[in-house]
Parts: C-alpha cells; sequence; structure tokens
C-alpha cells in the first residue's frame, strides 16, 4: 500500500484546451439529465443499526465498481495518444512509484494504477474484512479518503476529456448521477479535501445543487501496474 502515501506539489502548468474555454458537460440541458430524482441526501446518511466503517467501506467499494464500469464505457476513447497526461481541467496528475520516483503517466495508465491499486485494497481482508468478527485497521478511514480521491480524478477525467463520448453513449445521465451520490457521499462524511476538488467545483455547484441531489454547492478498469505511490498535482 506505499501508493497511499506520499506527498503532493503543485505549480502553474499554463495550458488552455478548447475543453477548458467551453466545458460541454456545463450545458444546462446536459447537467440536468439523470437516470433517478432520488433524494442522495437522504440515501448517503449512515443508518443506525448500521457500523459506520462497514457503510464507509460498503459504499467505497460500490463507487469503485460504479465509476471503473463508467469508466470502461469509453476506455477505448481513452489512448496513450489521445490523453496523453492524466489531465482533469488545468490540473495534470502524476504518480509516485515505489522508490519515491516521480512517474509521468498517459490517462490510461494512471487509471489502471489507480483501479489495480484500488482492487487490491477492497479485496485485501485485513483492510476490507467481510467475515464475521474481523476488525478494521485504525487506518481504515485514512484508506477509504486517499481512495475516494483517486476515484475523483477517474470521475474528473471522464468528464474533462471524454463528455463527448459518454454525450454520444447516451450515458451522461448515468455519469451525472454517479457523481452527485459520490460527492454528496464523500461530503456527508468529510472523505474528499475541498482543495482536492475545488478543480470541478463548477461542476459540483450545478449538479449538487439542482432538484433531486439536496446538496449545497463548493464541497467537493482493468487491472495494471501496482506499486505506485501517489500523484504531483499542477496547476
Amino acid at each position: 500500500m506505499d501508493w497511499l502515501m506520499g506527498k503532493s506539489k503543485a505549480k502553474p502548468n499554463g495550458k488552455k484546451t478548447a475543453s477548458e474555454e467551453k466545458k460541454m458537460y456545463l450545458e444546462p440541458e446536459h447537467t440536468k439529465s439523470r437516470i433517478t430524482d432520488f433524494e442522495f441526501k437522504e440515501l448517503v446518511v449512515l443508518p443506525r443499526e448500521i457500523d459506520l466503517n462497514e457503510w464507509l467501506a460498503s459504499n467505497t467499494t460500490t463507487f469503485f465498481h460504479h465509476i471503473n464500469l463508467q469508466y470502461s464505457t469509453i476506455s477505448e476513447f481513452c489512448t496513450g495518444e489521445t490523453c496523453q497526461t492524466m489531465a482533469v481541467c488545468n490540473t495534470q496528475y502524476y504518480w509516485y512509484d515505489e522508490r519515491g520516483k516521480k512517474v509521468k503517466c498517459t490517462a490510461p495508465q494512471y487509471v489502471d494504477f489507480v483501479m489495480s491499486s484500488v482492487q487490491k485494497l477492497v479485496t485485501d481482508e485485513d483492510v476490507f474484512p467481510t467475515k464475521y468478527g474481523r476488525e478494521f485497521p485504525s487506518s481504515f478511514e485514512s484508506l477509504v479518503k486517499k481512495i475516494c480521491k483517486y476515484l475523483f480524478h477517474v470521475l474528473g477525467h471522464i468528464y474533462w476529456a471524454h463528455f463527448k463520448e459518454t454525450l454520444a453513449l447516451e450515458l451522461h445521465g448515468h455519469l451525472n448521477t454517479l457523481y452527485v451520490h459520490f460527492i454528496l457521499f464523500a461530503r456527508e462524511f468529510n472523505l474528499l479535501d475541498p482543495k482536492e476538488t475545488a478543480v470541478m467545483d463548477d461542476l459540483t455547484e450545478v449538479l449538487c445543487s439542482s432538484p433531486g441531489s439536496s446538496g449545497a454547492a463548493g464541497d467537493g478498469a482493468s487491472s495494471g501496474a501496482s506499486g505506485a505511490q501517489n500523484h504531483v498535482k499542477e496547476r
């Protein structure tokens, strides 16, 4: 689990793409699309009879599978040529390997790091116990926060680089619904640092303040190489 350790840095990127000038995913006809009008604010609340860690484990695992599935729908369009860097708006993400070496990778490589590493964690009985009597590790909440951060990067990249393809597949309603549910759950349990999610604040404000989300604005696969540590964030 070395990939969950380490620090991140930020510095100016300076690049501005056509997508940044006009964010298709912010257009009203697209932001209104949902597959359900369920009140997600109620859905994310911890049930009285459920242990907090059990609730975090169950939902984190579910979000991992759904975000992995959502990415798989556009994965053929996310290649080393089309997405030479892992970018979300004006932010570019890097990984550190187990030796602490900065690794610049393409978006599909980065997503591979995320999905393979999270898959390893959620299937580890010492981290995500499923058998009766097994206890969660003391570091469990911090691990969940790290997982949510990386899953957020994947969601952000889908919106930023592949919303056009998502729209063509008529899956934008699914993506919006998943994003709202994920963000409101993370907000309910303080799983995402607002500084980390600021890159998508405009989308969060629109989606999470609209009917059916009951949220306020502002908070915000496949197997692959393993042994990744952390990313470096550039702006």
